[in-house]
């Protein structure tokens, strides 16, 4: 079965109906048809086992003949909070977060941030977490939302057990964070980094500060390293 294609929908029932981008890159890209077997996924954790049953010219019908619950779905949901990068590189940090196992990812302005964010952005940004979850076999494909500022993006998050602030400021401390466990919500910043204010904010509102160590990195780096040692000391990359 992994061997299977996999395609999301927003509901899978007995009989589905697949149009759109996902229609496109069955039927037109990988050339499947009636007969084929698929496996389909509505942001649920499971995958559904099913059979293209008919093709027209721009929708296709599958029918379900199973479902099994996907293992490849981490046991603590990890979000992660990414000031908006120029060019491609919030693209880079979206696919790689989706590939780590992240439930959710919001990406925001902030201070010193100097892209700037449109519809047509974020639907790529969307696209691209579709697209990052289809090769990793996962059966959610987190979905992106993007704050126009770093306290609305920050209040999102209150809710969860862990709240860590990765900051670049050489004065703070490191955490230790060996024992993290439970859900998580990580923040990083956009190339300019936070300001001060935005770094007082965030401890004000119980985020714990967090470092990087003494090197200086690429904010596209910084994202993907600290999510991978969130997702160490999770143990969700066992």
């Amino acid at each position: 079965m992994s061997g299977l294609r996999r395609f999301f929908t927003h509901k899978v029932e007995e009989f589905t109906e697949i149009t759109g981008d996902e229609y496109s890159h069955a039927v037109n890209t990988l050339r499947l048809g009636a007969g084929d077997e698929i496996i389909l996924c509505d942001n649920s954790g499971w995958d559904y086992i099913c059979d293209i049953i008919e093709v027209g010219k721009k929708s296709f019908i599958a029918k379900l003949k199973s479902k099994i619950k996907n293992d490849t779905e981490t046991t603590n949901a990890v979000t992660l909070l990414c000031g908006y990068l120029k060019g491609d590189k919030t693209e880079y940090v979206v696919q790689k977060a989706v590939e780590l196992g992240v439930r959710g990812i919001i990406v925001f302005s902030s201070e010193y941030c100097s892209a700037y964010m449109n519809d047509n952005k974020l639907s790529r940004l969307n696209k691209v977490s579709v697209e990052a979850a289809k090769q990793c076999g996962r059966s959610i494909a987190p979905k992106v939302v993007y704050k126009e500022d770093f306290s609305s993006a920050v209040s999102s998050v209150m809710d969860y057990k862990n709240r860590l602030f990765f900051y670049e400021n050489k004065t703070n401390y490191a955490t230790h964070i060996s024992a993290l466990n439970g859900d998580c919500a990580l923040v990083i910043g956009s190339e300019g980094g936070f300001s001060e204010k935005e770094a007082a904010a965030a401890k004000n509102e119980g985020f714990v500060t967090v470092s990087l160590g003494r090197r200086i990195l690429r904010a596209d780096t910084a994202a993907v390293c600290a999510l991978s040692v969130v997702m160490h000391e999770l143990g969700e990359l066992e």
